[in-house]
């Protein structure tokens, strides 16, 4: 507990707020920033947005860069530590969007703690200290970025999250490790489609033939389902038309940093649907 300590108060040290209150991390020369990307479903013929998935912007020399490559270029000494900083600005930053009712998203790796007690002993830390930023157990979605973590891990770290009130993703979906096999391991509330694995999978003639019945197995296994992704008008058809619960992806919102103004308008699909003039046609 005393190393837990210790992490939540250089966390705590590394974290500075700006002159309108929107906190950020300090890590080496970077600057990293919440961003939230709105995540949709569908309402008749609209899409409201129900939740926002918490997202890290890294800027250096006040400029961004990509994430992915700030990621890639962290230390495996310094991974946890930065990690947990991101979980926490997003957590504090998050009532800077300044709406009521939406769901948070956030990401959480079980490889970066690898001892299966701290890990567990840091959600607990974590869901205690939620109604300091506001926030309770039931606005949580935790994505569980499994890639090859052993499945007695992910088994209690979803028992625990879950007890606690934090519902469970699994992310991902079709490529690697997150499989149907592991969805029925970790029975999660949420299943999230991989967006390049689906946009592959809507260049077939026939996607939406065969990707309903993959919604049905995941919904008959009691999770919801949200495709991350949706680039086109093509990816929304076939995602709609499979009956997916969920939606998130460029051609819908781009992630906003926190303090942007939040556009609370519903998305007409019709609109949606009619925008792309090169719609490939699909026969089901």
């Amino acid at each position: 507990m005393t190393g837990q300590a210790d992490m939540r108060r250089r966390v705590g040290e590394a974290i500075f707020a700006d002159e309108v209150g929107i906190e950020y991390g300090v890590y080496g020369a970077f600057r990293l920033r919440s961003a939230y990307q709105p995540v949709f479903a569908p309402r008749g013929r609209f899409l409201a947005a129900v939740a926002v998935e918490g997202l890290i912007e890294p800027h250096r020399a006040g400029r961004p860069m990509a994430p992915q490559i700030f990621f890639e270029g962290v230390p495996a000494a310094d991974r946890l530590f930065v990690e947990t900083m991101c979980r926490v600005l997003h957590l504090r930053n998050f009532r800077n969007i300044g709406v009521d009712g939406l769901d948070l998203f956030f990401n959480y790796n079980p490889l970066i703690n690898d001892d299966p007690a701290r890990a567990l002993a840091e959600i607990r830390l974590m869901t205690r200290h939620l109604a300091d930023f506001g926030l309770h157990p039931g606005m949580l979605v935790c994505e569980i970025t499994e890639q090859a973590a052993g499945d007695k891990v992910l088994v209690s770290l979803a028992r625990e999250m879950r007890r606690d009130g934090v519902r469970i993703a699994i992310d991902d979906f079709g490529t690697g490790h997150s499989t149907e096999e592991r969805v029925a391991l970790v029975q999660p509330d949420i299943v999230k489609i991989d967006g390049t694995w689906f946009a592959e999978f809507c260049r077939h003639a026939a996607a939406e033939r065969f990707f309903r019945p993959l919604v049905s197995t995941l919904h008959d296994r009691g999770a919801k389902v949200l495709v991350e992704g949706v680039e086109n008008a093509t990816h929304l058809r076939v995602a709609l038309d499979g009956g997916v619960d969920l939606l998130q992806g460029f051609y819908l919102a781009r992630p906003a940093l926190a303090g942007t103004l939040f556009d609370e308008e519903p998305l007409s699909i019709d609109r949606l649907l009619g925008r792309d003039n090169n719609v490939i046609p699909l026969f089901g």
